[in-house]
């Protein structure tokens, strides 16, 4: 079992820019993909991004495609998520976590919260004008 930590999410205005990452103690040794989602309502977390095992694949939600960018780093074991253009849409609680995958180039957005595990303690990112 392993622990994704999130970090520090920030207060924002619209427009600017912020980078959260994601950073686990040990990876397990097979296939994962990582995705990073916001809490969007109190029964499901809304996945806003995914990037493969190997960092060549990334998908995004429509919402966020072109501002949003995964970035990952194995040797360190995070993934860095940068977030441009904010908006006040945007505010809400991100989580990331890990999706074993069969696969190193393989993550996709049509998934369900309970495939996921090693769950980061959520972070706020709050935008405001």
């Amino acid at each position: 079992q392993f622990q994704l930590v999130v970090s520090w999410g920030d207060l924002v205005q619209p427009g600017w820019s912020l980078r959260l990452s994601c950073s686990a103690l040990g990876f397990p040794s097979d296939y994962h993909s990582i995705g990073w989602f916001r809490q969007a309502s109190v029964l499901e977390r809304l996945v806003v991004a995914c990037i493969s095992h190997s960092g060549k694949t990334t998908n995004y939600a429509e919402f966020v495609k072109g501002r949003f960018t995964l970035a990952r780093d194995n040797a360190n074991n995070t993934v860095y998520h940068q977030m441009k253009k904010l908006k006040a849409e945007d505010t809400d609680v991100y989580y990331c976590a890990a999706e074993r995958t069969q696969r190193p180039d393989y993550c996709t957005l049509v998934s369900h919260n309970r495939w996921y595990e090693g769950w980061g303690q959520g972070t706020q990112v709050t935008v405001y004008s």
